[in-house]
């Protein structure tokens, strides 16, 4: 697995997770997918992006949007 699609899983897991508990817990969980679209949105015009620091440091191989 590259770092792109490490970044790609792990967005789509705070999504899914964020939408899960937001539906059986409390309303307040669905910030945390918004707050997920909206560094996904930041990541895709800066280049910056937490998640992809995090996964480098961590040892996954480089791909292509992510260096």
């Amino acid at each position: 697995m590259n770092l792109d699609k490490a970044v790609l899983a792990f967005a789509g897991v705070v999504i899914l997770t964020g939408l899960t508990l937001g539906w059986l817990v409390s309303p307040y969980w669905y910030l945390l997918p918004a707050f997920a679209g909206l560094n996904m949105i930041q990541a895709a015009f800066t280049g910056f992006c937490p998640a992809a620091m995090v996964f480098k440091k961590l040892g996954i191989a480089p791909g292509h949007a992510f260096r």
